[in-house]
């Protein structure tokens, strides 16, 4: 197996991120500092800032149906923290985040290499949530929402223009917003732009995951076939 999968294999990051590792000298193999492209044979020993790697038995997927007042961080000092909040008895960590306001369907999962693939934009994967604010909505409003606007950006403290995307009135205050691209509050910092208060924000759908059948509060393991619908 290639190093990069090897080291993704084992839930702590995913490929990209293990290339960067091992670019920056911090993997060894039997004692031996290791090359981009290497291959790792079975007995060996693999380690990662001194520390030694296994394989994972299985992979988890999980999906959540998140509550309002839990935070998508697996640092377990910070009150109400999503992995404390789930109690599974193996490692693993959220795909993306929903922050603390916001509510509905999050992916938990110790297969590292699943990142990318959900959450990098230029994959267009889609992300559906229905989000209620504080007055009334009007069709300028859908439409500027839809044609993309000028928000914030805090990563790196400059000013991005969101991707157009399909915006439909449900009803008065009430309207869903499919995104391909995954800004910080970036739903909330769209409706700021034009004097709107996000009050409810929840995520119903992920590529072709629902959350059908997933109580709030709830969660339940992927079948192989949603597990396929999304790695594919």
């Amino acid at each position: 197996m290639r190093l990069n999968n090897y080291i993704s294999s084992t839930g702590i990051c995913s490929r990209r991120e293990a290339d960067k590792l091992i670019q920056s000298k911090k993997v060894l193999i039997n004692g031996d500092v290791a090359q981009i492209g290497q291959v790792v044979n079975p007995g060996d020993v693999v380690k990662v800032n001194g520390k030694r790697l296994h394989q994972k038995k299985n992979d988890v997927y999980i999906a959540l149906n998140k509550p309002v007042g839990i935070t998508c961080t697996t640092e377990r000092h910070i009150k109400g923290n999503i992995i404390d909040y789930i109690n599974y008895p193996e490692r693993i960590f959220p795909v993306g985040r929903l922050d603390k306001p916001s509510e509905g369907l999050i992916i938990l999962t110790n297969d590292g290499d699943i990142v990318n693939k959900i959450l990098r934009s230029e994959n267009n994967h889609e992300k559906e949530y229905v989000v209620t604010v504080n007055k009334n909505i009007t069709p300028e409003f859908i439409n500027n929402m839809s044609n993309g606007v000028r928000i914030f950006n805090p990563v790196n403290k400059k000013h991005v223009v969101t991707k157009k995307c399909p915006v439909t009135k449900v009803n008065n205050r009430t309207f869903k917003i499919v995104l391909t691209q995954g800004y910080n509050r970036q739903i909330r910092r769209m409706c700021e732009t034009f004097n709107y208060e996000v009050q409810k924000l929840k995520r119903v759908r992920i590529m072709d995951l629902t959350l059908n059948g997933i109580a709030p509060g709830k969660w339940r393991r992927l079948t192989p076939q949603e597990v396929k619908g999304l790695i594919d």
